[in-house]
C-alpha cells in the first residue's frame, strides 16, 4: 500500500495549501495575525467605548469557549495533531470522545479562540482579512487531513464521515460521552499550557493596543501595571505547567 503522505495523485490546490499550512502554522498563523494586528487600528464601534466594552466581552467569551471546547476534547480522548515530520499523521482513527460528535473539534476550538481575538481587535483588516482567512486556512487543513485519513483507513474513515458532523459538534448523545469517560486534566495541562498561555498574552496585548489607539500611549502609561501583573501571573503559571511536564509530573 502506498505511503499516503506520499501520494499526491487525487490532491487538489486545497489540499496542497493545508498541507503546507499543517507543517507551518506555529509560524503562520501568528505571522499573519500579529500583521493584521500591526497594519490597521481598532476602532469604537458605533463610535462609542460602551459597545467597544460589549464586543470585548463578546470576544473573550468566544475565546474561553473555544478554550473550553479544546479541554474538553483533550480531557476526554487526545488524538495526535502535531503531525509527524511536519506532515498530517495519525496512528489511530480516534472516534471516541468528542470526536464522536465532531470531525474536527479542536479546530473549531481553535477557530473559536482566533475569532474571539479578531472580535476584540475590532480592526477593518481584521473584519475583513483575518477572520476570513481563519475559516479558511482551517478549511484547508481539514481537507489535508481528511486526504490522508481517507487513503490510511479508508471504508472505517468513510463510515466515520457519513456519521460524525466535520465541524458544529451533535449535542445528541453528548452527557452519556462525558459521563462514561473519565476527564484526564494532567493531560490538558500537558497538551494546552502553551497554547493558553499564547492566546492570554494576544488578549492582553490587544487589550493594551486598544487603549493606546484610543487614548494615546501617555494617557496609559499609568495603567501599564494593570496589563502586566495578569501576564506575569500567568507566565509564572506557564513556568509552573513546563516544569511539571518536563519532570514527567503530569504523566
Amino acid at each position: 500500500m502506498a505511503d499516503p503522505a506520499s501520494d499526491t495523485s487525487r490532491r487538489g490546490p486545497w489540499v496542497t495549501v493545508g498541507n503546507f499550512l499543517f507543517g507551518h502554522r506555529n509560524y503562520v498563523f501568528p505571522i499573519v495575525f500579529l500583521a493584521i494586528v500591526l497594519l490597521d487600528r481598532p476602532r469604537y464601534p458605533f463610535g462609542a467605548a460602551t459597545w467597544d466594552r460589549a464586543l470585548d466581552a463578546v470576544g473573550i467569551l468566544l475565546i474561553l469557549a473555544g478554550q473550553g471546547l479544546r479541554a474538553l476534547v483533550i480531557g476526554l480522548a487526545y488524538i495526535r495533531r502535531g503531525g509527524k515530520d511536519g506532515k498530517v499523521y495519525a496512528d489511530d482513527l480516534v472516534t471516541n470522545g468528542i470526536f464522536a460528535h465532531s470531525r474536527n473539534p479542536l479546530y473549531v476550538g481553535n477557530i473559536a479562540v482566533f475569532v474571539g481575538l479578531f472580535v476584540v481587535l475590532n480592526s477593518p483588516l481584521g473584519w475583513i482579512v483575518g477572520v476570513p482567512a481563519v475559516f479558511v486556512a482551517y478549511w484547508c487543513v481539514v481537507l489535508a487531513e481528511e486526504d490522508f485519513l481517507r487513503r490510511k483507513f479508508g471504508a472505517p474513515y468513510e463510515d466515520y464521515c457519513r456519521r460524525v458532523n466535520r465541524f458544529l459538534p451533535s449535542p445528541k448523545g453528548l452527557r452519556a460521552t462525558v459521563s462514561s469517560m473519565r476527564f484526564d486534566w494532567p493531560c490538558v495541562i500537558r497538551k494546552e499550557y502553551g497554547s493558553t498561555f499564547a492566546w492570554i498574552t494576544a488578549l492582553i496585548g490587544l487589550l493594551f493596543w486598544q487603549r493606546v489607539a484610543h487614548e494615546g500611549l501617555e494617557s496609559v502609561r499609568a495603567d501599564v501595571p494593570g496589563f502586566l501583573l495578569p501576564w506575569l501571573a500567568a507566565a509564572v503559571l506557564w513556568g509552573v505547567a513546563r516544569f511539571l511536564k518536563k519532570t514527567g509530573r503530569l504523566g
